[in-house]
């Protein structure tokens, strides 16, 4: 996995991000928010906040979003915490950007599982559209991370692309994603091949009759 560093905090990125605040919409996402922790706990906001205004700066620039230090500096302020504390919740979770992504921020798994699988192979796709780890294409398209276990092991090799997962993936069919995105198309998340989530490729291969009701085996196994 790449480095996680802040975006420096020059002049220019104060210039940009100092007048960060809610829009009207996202104001009141943030008080419902915070009314959900009981009062002196806000503190446990910071999460969720962290990411609405990671949606919001993505709205404003028209990529997947990030976070510039100016921002989490307003949230701090919101929640009426030092402003390291909150940089610490940023830092530990790479749900959050901390430098300037594209629109599409691919995320390709590259432990274990995903690596026996062939996640070498969607790396190979997604170079020979230009790019490259821990860099966003020129066109400000994609922005390509390896990241640890999503979660999907047995849907190996998978990649998250923004909000969606894409797994069960060849070379193939991830150059299919990426090339969809860049035409603006909306690719079908979950397994690109031929099954429901996690289950056998070609339907169940055991209790077959739980697919069709909430089948009963406890008579059967007594």
């Amino acid at each position: 996995m790449a480095e996680r560093a802040f975006a420096i905090d020059t002049p220019q990125l104060r210039a940009e991000w100092g007048g960060f605040a809610w829009t009207d919409a996202n104001a009141k996402a943030a008080a419902e928010i915070v009314a959900r922790y009981p009062a002196g706990r806000q503190m446990s906001a910071s999460i969720p906040f962290l990411d609405l205004a990671q949606r919001q700066v993505g709205a404003m620039t028209g990529t997947q979003g990030w976070l510039p230090i100016p921002v989490i500096e307003f949230v701090a302020r919101a929640l009426d915490m030092p402003p390291v504390k909150v940089m610490e919740v940023a830092s530990f979770y790479t749900m959050f950007n901390l430098v300037p992504v594209g629109r599409f921020h691919v995320q390709v798994c590259g432990t274990t599982p995903c690596m026996l699988r062939g996640s070498d192979d969607l790396f190979a796709a997604c170079a020979a559209r230009g790019m490259k780890k821990g860099h966003t294409t020129g066109d400000g398209l994609f922005t390509l991370s390896e990241v640890e276990c999503l979660g999907a092991c047995a849907n190996a090799p998978m990649v998250q692309i923004n909000d969606d997962n894409y797994e069960d993936l060849t070379k193939d069919s991830m150059a299919a994603v990426l090339d969809a995105l860049a035409r603006g198309e909306k690719p079908k998340p979950g397994p690109q091949i031929a099954r429901q989530t996690s289950c056998p490729e070609g339907g169940p291969t055991t209790l077959k009759k739980m697919a069709e009701r909430n089948y009963d085996y406890r008579g059967q196994w007594a």
